[in-house]
């Protein structure tokens, strides 16, 4: 993926593009491809926590700023003002901007000479590597200032106290991270392909970089995309000091890495970091059929993180932590789709023994453990469903079964928000005043703004799947499975009965009937136990009237409640959030659904295979408007939208 002048040069094009580098812990490095920051989530290091949500915003940038023969300076920094001034313009010298192995790369030409930038985390410990370049030109004198910070990723920080210690080769900011900068002369040339280092004796000569204190803050830094959306756009960031070194010719470099955790323990020097994660990415890739499927392969790396309590997911980046609702749904296309069976299993196990009152918490994001969610555990149900006839794995079918077992006693007996079998047709009741416990849980001013109290037709597909993955698991496990097979029948045979609304289409909530055209309804005919049978009729009905590019809206445009922009302050987003915003995690059910009714599949993954490109590059995003041109919104980089579309991907058999 290669963008040149007329996308790096503009930045209503290049600052609207973003790369993402995750460290395989929940932190990441994240940015545009102009290099401007336009989100307070902007950095090159952002340091997990305890949690993936507990991240705090480390080093913000490392402005190159060079010194041709002559004296002559030219800084190849981006940065926009709270006044509305984008200095330095270094953007404008950016010859090329790539994502080589998903890893970025940039490319300055200052006539003769060209700096080339490469950048890595180093996978499972919170540490980034950026390495400067000389590729042609020279001798030029580079400086690196570093630009930090270190604060909570949701907030800003101003000018203040932020204490910044020296050490060997660079400095510890606030406690909490180091940097150390090192020149490394001659070696390959940064083009060259991964492969044993350098042989010249001179190659060897590596030496700490001068490290320069500096200490003065930049006021106003300002974050364009805060500013879209009613946040506090503004922060202050700290000089603390510049690494310097003379690159004397092509192959001299400068390599900066920052690191957080144990900063006794220095990490590996960084360019081997770059190579080794653009090794470890390559196996990865190995076996991809087509490019589309390389990088929705790298895509789905990002998400998978591995915390103090065992494998996780990251529901999105930059903002979100872990989602239940979201790790279950995108458990096939992130787990068993990518190979990672074992960690998977590790992952249902750990979520397994969290159950409370037969339910999953829905997340922990806000700082409280909420179980606000009719419809994770059953998506868990799903997962382990799927897990077990993916891998033959009758032991954790046997393991989970009585956990199960209790998942089911506690909504036939009643659990948390009035979630509850109705015994008069087997139907699962939700709802709570001002609770919204589906999918579609946007609130405002305390309201759920699409409640769907009563039976929701998804939260029922997903109770008729449920039951069935339960009897069979139990079949497995060596236990009868009679009484859950019972109980099925009657379920399915109710939401049959039930659901069809006089146009054709599914309600989307009964008791009391709702009969808005929304995509809920493809979990009735699309889940491996769903209680429909799909007709391509009816799928023409909700495709005409929903599809997009980017996957199916959440209302019909024809509802008077439709919105057709997602954007805005956070009240406004909520109000649309499902109210007509697309998303693309649905393109997995409507996917699913096709195939069962002998449709083509592949046809409608075209636009989200072009949106790789689009927006969170690489990656597929969390939202977009409804109307066209369906401008993305939301995460730039999505678990469920990965997950969903790559499932559909690889399964697709139709050329």
């Amino acid at each position: 993926m290669r963008f040149g002048t007329q996308v790096t040069g503009d930045l209503a094009l290049g600052a609207a593009r973003e790369w993402l580098v995750a460290d395989g812990r929940g932190g990441y490095a994240m940015g545009t491809v102009s290099g401007l920051r336009t989100r307070r989530y902007h950095a090159l290091l952002v340091v997990a926590g305890d949690s993936p949500a507990a991240r705090h915003v480390g080093l913000a940038a490392l402005d190159p700023v060079v010194r041709l023969p002559g004296g002559r300076i030219v800084r190849l920094g981006s940065h926009e003002w709270a006044d509305g001034t984008i200095a330095p313009q270094g953007h404008l010298l950016l010859e090329e901007f790539a994502l080589v192995d998903g890893l970025p790369r940039w490319r300055w030409r200052i006539g003769a000479t060209v700096l080339e930038r490469t950048l890595a985390m180093r996978h499972g410990s919170p540490c980034v590597a950026v390495v400067d370049r000389l590729v042609s030109g020279g001798p030029v004198e580079l400086s690196l200032e570093a630009l930090c910070t270190w604060r909570d990723q949701h907030g800003e920080r101003q000018a203040g106290d932020l204490p910044v210690h020296e050490v060997a080769g660079g400095a510890v900011v606030a406690g909490a991270y180091r940097l150390r900068g090192r020149l490394s002369p001659g070696g390959r040339p940064a083009s060259a392909p991964a492969g044993p280092p350098d042989t010249r004796p001179w190659a060897d000569r590596a030496a700490d970089a001068v490290w320069a204190p500096d200490g003065t803050w930049l006021l106003g830094v300002h974050h364009r995309m805060e500013a879209a959306r009613g946040y506090v756009p503004n922060e202050d960031l700290l000089l603390a000091g510049r690494f310097t070194a003379t690159l004397t010719e092509p192959g001299d470099a400068l390599e900066v890495t920052a690191w957080a955790g144990d900063l006794g323990v220095e990490p590996p020097p960084g360019a081997t970091i770059v190579d080794a994660e653009r090794a470890r990415r390559r196996a990865l890739t190995a076996g991809a059929a087509d490019a589309d499927a390389a990088e929705l392969i790298l895509a789905a790396d990002a998400f998978v993180v591995t915390t103090a309590t065992g494998p996780d997911v990251v529901a999105g980046y930059p903002w979100f932590g872990a989602w239940s609702r979201d790790t279950m749904t995108s458990y096939e296309g992130l787990f068993l789709a990518t190979g990672r069976a074992e960690q998977g299993r590790a992952l249902l196990r750990a979520y397994a023994a969290t159950l409370s009152e037969g339910m999953l918490a829905n997340t922990a994001d806000g700082g409280a453990v909420g179980y606000n969610t009719a419809d994770a555990t059953l998506w868990f149900l799903h997962a382990i469903d799927r897990h077990v006839r993916a891998s033959d794995d009758d032991d954790l079918a046997a393991e989970l079964v009585p956990a199960l077992d209790e998942v089911l006693a506690a909504h036939l007996r009643g659990t948390r928000y009035g979630i509850k079998v109705d015994e008069s047709d087997g139907l699962l009741v939700q709802g709570a005043d001002g609770e919204a416990l589906t999918w579609m849980d946007a609130r405002v001013d305390g309201m759920g703004v699409t409640q769907r109290a009563g039976k929701a037709v998804d939260i029922n597909a997903l109770w008729c799947n449920g039951l069935a993955a339960l009897a069979a698991l139990r079949d497995r496990a060596g236990r009868h499975s009679d009484d859950v097979r019972r109980r099925h029948a009657v379920t399915e045979a109710a939401f049959r009965r039930r659901f069809p609304a006089p146009g054709g289409h599914l309600y989307d909530v009964i008791d009391p009937d709702d009969a808005a055209l929304r995509p809920n309804q493809l979990l009735a005919y699309s889940l491996p136990y769903a209680p429909m049978e799909p007709d391509p009729v009816v799928l023409h009905r909700i495709t005409d009237a929903l599809l997009t590019p980017l996957g199916p809206r959440s209302l019909d445009p024809a509802d008077p409640a439709y919105r057709a922009v997602h954007g805005g302050p956070l009240r406004d987003r909520d109000l649309a959030y499902h109210q007509g915003t697309v998303w693309p995690w649905l393109i997995g059910p409507l996917g699913d659904a096709r195939r069962r009714a002998g449709l083509p599949t592949r046809e409608v993954l075209t636009g989200l295979l072009a949106h790789l490109g689009d927006f969170g590059l690489g990656s597929v995003s969390e939202t977009a408007d409804g109307d066209a041109p369906h401008r993305a919104t939301g995460c730039p980089f999505q678990a469920w939208s990965v997950a969903e579309t790559w499932r559909i991907h690889v399964t697709s058999t139709d050329q």
